[in-house]
């Protein structure tokens, strides 16, 4: 296709002149650590060391020589590390601008969220062995600065003493015990029971950096240790519960030698964290932490990033993203996030039924080929083969095709991200540049393009029986546009409610509930076009703005303000990304509105005691947070069960992301990975809220053998059996 575009969003409108660079902050920072860690040691000569009942002279024992190495050597590696952080941080801003600020409340929750630890809980055992990890580091370095604070202060404000130098001992035994396990829990997970998703990505820097944190405990409790020897051991000290007894291990005669060389192997393990901070996979202690808090975007979470108005676009450059450039600098940002963790990996429904797509690697190799191909020297990309070479910024050097396409985009990956990482932004990004700049598709996608563009529906069938359903309800349907129509919801039907024989069903029962509780709705019958939703998430953009202008016209011209939708993906689409073409309406699921129907007592439904398992919808659930009304409206009906992978962390039934319209060839189908599990629960029914996963999970479980003991049915289907006659 000829015709493309730049993408850029209201969220990236902020010009891209930016007067601060986070390189240039950087680059500054690294400057005053160096000059205020030197000021620190001047500082520090000033006060006189005080006489002291129960409490600790910092450093006692240690020559003024070596003090002084101490504060040039941290100052010189404290600035090398914030540099080689700057030089990385040239590499973030490579990529186009992108507006991640203001929503500071929302900033600040994500940011706690991750510093709480509460996204790593998603897998509990992890989440402890990183927790104990990261609250160790963090008491024990605010332990030392607050040594340094005390040591600093006049003699009258000096704090560190008394019964408080006792509590503050006792603390810091017991996070370095906790560290400590820690690291030995994180040993034996990736070397001894060995989880896959760590197995895979174990590389020798991994090994290094548990010996580096484990050093800095353990060197930290021998200088303690040492230390109260050297002082001769008085009862005060006991405080110290795990240096006290380890004193007994050091011979009092050469104690303060012992004591001398601890501490400068301290000091040495330290530096050696310092430099490994920027150049390992470490650094996400702070990029992990900072990503959270730029999460947050002013789009919802369902929206696809903004492209401008390609119907009207003259100044057309590209479409999509294929160069490191071409991504956001947030993009990029995430590629240093990334913990390597693989849970991503682990739910992805592609992965797991064998295809190629494994969304860690689609950040790392990202990652990458911006490392590897930045103008100023970084650190190598963790976890990637050095015999793998990179000639260019272009990502489909790493990236094939096939990864990309076997994307259900159902967010599970985004969802279980303890960082959140946004992997189907960059999917969907490299998409549109596959589908419009390359016209590398599927086959099966061309069909369904030509179907959109010429009979406004993926099915190629004839508009003008859109509303034929409407002769098997029993009563007539309004219908807008039509002279003195009028009404307080359109029933946004779909194409798959008008064209689909079993998805006819769903429509038919939907219709007639509406009806009978007294909802005021009417159809848009031939007008109503398909929202584009296909075309949009296999990035033909150039389909989606055509079918979406014309519809936002339609309900526009028609004063349309509340829509009412079955299918999520339509919902999704009008809700969600309409609005960055004009298009504003209130959308609610039809499992909403009926929740409420049964709730206000407009429809009355009666339990035949059937078991039933509901299948979350990944763009009704993840993408909207709609788990309960479905749910809600199912108790009513029958007794709920559900399946082991439920709510965020539903299985996608393989239709999502254009998938739909795509043979697959690879591996296990989605779909029948999903209608066992199903199927497993012993459910009489199997409820679904969404027609394409209608289709999916009715074809699995008819290829499995099992349709004559298991029904699958919308939850629409089942409301209207048990509460019309």
């Amino acid at each position: 296709m000829a015709t493309t575009a730049t993408q850029e969003a209201p969220e990236d409108a902020a010009p891209k002149q930016r007067r601060i660079t986070a390189s240039g902050a950087l680059l500054v920072l690294s400057g005053l650590a160096i000059v205020g860690t030197l000021l620190l040691w001047w500082l520090g000569t000033l006060p006189d060391e005080p006489e002291i009942e129960v409490g600790r002279h910092v450093f006692g024992n240690i020559p003024e020589p070596l003090i002084a190495l101490f504060y040039v050597s941290v100052a010189v590696f404290l600035g090398v590390s914030i540099y080689l952080l700057a030089q990385r941080a040239k590499s973030w801003e490579r990529g186009s601008w992108e507006n991640r600020s203001g929503m500071m409340k929302k900033r600040l929750h994500e940011l706690r969220e991750g510093l709480a630890m509460r996204t790593l809980m998603r897998d509990r055992n992890a989440g402890l062995m990183h927790s104990a990890i990261y609250y160790g580091f963090i008491v024990l370095f605010l332990g030392t600065v607050t040594l340094e604070i005390d040591h600093l202060l006049p003699n009258n404000l000096k704090f560190l003493h008394g019964t408080f130098y006792q509590g503050y001992s006792f603390v810091l035994d017991l996070f370095a015990v906790v560290f400590l396990v820690g690291i030995v829990w994180a040993a034996v997970r990736r070397y001894g029971t060995k989880p896959w998703r760590l197995r895979s990505k174990t590389k020798p820097e991994d090994a290094g950096i548990l010996i580096t944190l484990g050093l800095i405990g353990v060197t930290g409790l021998l200088v303690e240790a040492a230390r109260i020897t050297e002082v001769g051991r008085p009862d005060f000290e006991m405080w110290s519960f795990v240096g006290y007894p380890m004193s007994y291990l050091i011979p009092e005669g050469s104690a303060a030698g012992i004591h001398q060389v601890f501490w400068i192997s301290h000091v040495v393990v330290f530096i050696a964290f310092l430099l490994a901070l920027p150049t390992t996979k470490l650094r996400h202690m702070l990029s992990s932490p900072v990503n959270m808090y730029l999460s947050p975007h002013e789009r919802p979470k369902g929206a696809m990033r903004e492209m401008p108005n390609l119907m009207e676009a003259t100044d057309i450059e590209t479409v999509g993203a294929a160069t490191v450039g071409e991504f956001t600098w947030k993009q990029l940002f995430d590629t240093d996030a990334c913990t390597i963790c693989g849970r991503c990996t682990s739910v992805c429904p592609a992965n797991t039924t064998g295809k190629a797509l494994d969304p860690r690697e689609i950040v790392l190799k990202l990652g990458e080929v911006a490392d590897r191909t930045a103008a100023d020297p970084v650190s190598p990309p963790v976890s990637v083969d050095k015999a793998i070479t990179v000639t260019s910024d272009n990502v489909f050097e790493r990236i094939t095709a096939e990864e990309l396409w076997a994307c259900t985009t159902c967010r599970a990956c985004d969802e279980i991200c303890p960082v959140n990482i946004e992997i189907v932004d960059k999917i969907l990004d490299m998409r549109r540049y596959l589908s419009l700049m390359e016209a590398d598709f599927p086959s099966e996608l061309g069909k369904a393009y030509v179907s959109m563009e010429n009979s406004s529906n993926v099915y190629g069938m004839d508009q003008s029986s859109r509303g034929d359903w409407t002769d098997e309800v029993g009563f007539p349907v309004k219908v807008l546009g039509e002279p003195g129509v009028e009404a307080e919801y359109l029933y946004w039907v779909g194409c798959a409610g008008s064209f689909d024989d079993r998805n006819r069903k769903v429509t038919i029962s939907t219709a007639r509930l509406l009806n009978e509780a007294g909802v005021d709705f009417a159809i848009l019958g031939p007008r109503e076009l398909c929202t584009g939703d296909p075309a949009r998430r296999t990035g033909n953009e150039y389909v989606f703005q055509g079918l979406a202008l014309q519809n936002i016209e339609t309900l526009n011209d028609l004063g349309v303000t509340k829509i009412i939708t079955q299918c999520p993906h339509c919902f999704n689409t009008l809700g969600n990304e309409y609005p960055q073409f004009g298009g504003e309406y209130e959308v609610v699921h039809h499992s909403e509105l009926l929740m409420h129907l049964v709730d206000t007592g407009k429809i009355t439904p009666k339990s035949n005691g059937q078991t039933i398992t509901y299948h979350d919808p990944c763009y009704l659930g993840r993408y909207n947070d709609v788990f309960m009304a479905p749910r809600q409206v199912l108790d009513g009906v029958g007794t709920t069960v559900e399946m082991p992978r439920n709510g965020t962390g539903s299985f996608c039934c393989g239709a999502g992301g254009g998938r739909m319209w795509m043979e697959e060839q690879t591996g296990k189908k989605v779909n029948i990975e999903r209608s066992e599990e199903a199927v497993a629960t012993g459910a009489d029914v199997v409820a679904v809220g969404c027609p394409f996963c209608f289709v999916m999970i009715d074809d699995g479980v008819k290829e499995l053998g099992k349709d004559e003991d298991v029904e699958v049915k919308d939850l629409s289907m089942l409301l209207a059996e048990r509460s019309l006659d």
